[in-house]
């Protein structure tokens, strides 16, 4: 092969390459600019769905205070508030199923004088927890249910004697204050959390021995 023949395909082989490198540039720059795209796009959905969300628990803590103001008006706070959440709420915070739920439960014993009626009564394997659940809750209602209503309830359910009692005051809210005086008193509060989800609001500071 001469020196030009060799010149010759030299020269071909260069301008392959740089054509390969020319069209490899532009379908790298156009991947490139695909790429950009794309996560412009996706933080633009990132945005809306954000929004979105926002939005949505806007619309939700929107419907929970209407439905609890209707729940509160209607008399029906137990049935349609209170009653529905006992079982997934102590479950998540007490880590143990709920075995028993009653509601409005009401019991005498006419030969000892005793007579009760209960907001809600739930048990599982350890605890048995008596809800009392009031619409405009007041610090009053903390002692009456600590010096009466437990030890009515003790007295009238001895089959519950092995079990830990825990008081429950529930309601559609508190005020700060409350959850201080609450706490003092060795009281749970059920209530909303921002109006998102009903939630044990002092669980932590009364946490029984054992929960982490």
């Amino acid at each position: 092969m001469s020196t030009t023949e060799i010149v010759e395909k030299f020269t071909t082989v260069e301008a392959a390459l740089a054509e390969f490198i020319i069209q490899t540039n532009r379908s790298f720059n156009q991947l490139h600019g695909e790429m950009r795209e794309f996560k412009d796009e996706m933080r633009d959905f990132k945005d809306e769905m954000r929004e979105y969300k926002e939005e949505s628990r806007r619309i939700n803590r929107d419907m929970n205070k209407q439905w609890g103001a209707l729940a509160n008006k209607m008399g029906t706070l137990v049935e349609d508030i209170i009653a529905p959440a006992v079982r997934p709420v102590l479950k998540s915070f007490f880590k143990e199923g709920i075995t028993h739920r009653a509601v409005h439960v009401r019991k005498q014993i006419t030969a000892q004088g005793l007579r009760g009626e209960f907001d809600v009564i739930a048990a599982s394997q350890s605890y048995v927890f008596l809800i009392e659940t009031k619409s405009n809750p007041q610090r009053q209602h903390l002692q009456e249910l600590a010096e009466e209503v437990m030890p009515r309830f003790r007295a009238l359910f001895p089959e519950f004697a092995s079990l830990q009692i825990i008081p429950v005051l529930a309601s559609l809210r508190f005020e700060d204050d409350f959850l201080e005086w609450a706490t003092e008193a060795g009281i749970y509060l059920l209530a909303y959390r921002e109006w998102e989800y009903l939630n044990l609001l002092n669980f932590t500071a009364l946490q029984p021995t054992g929960l982490a």
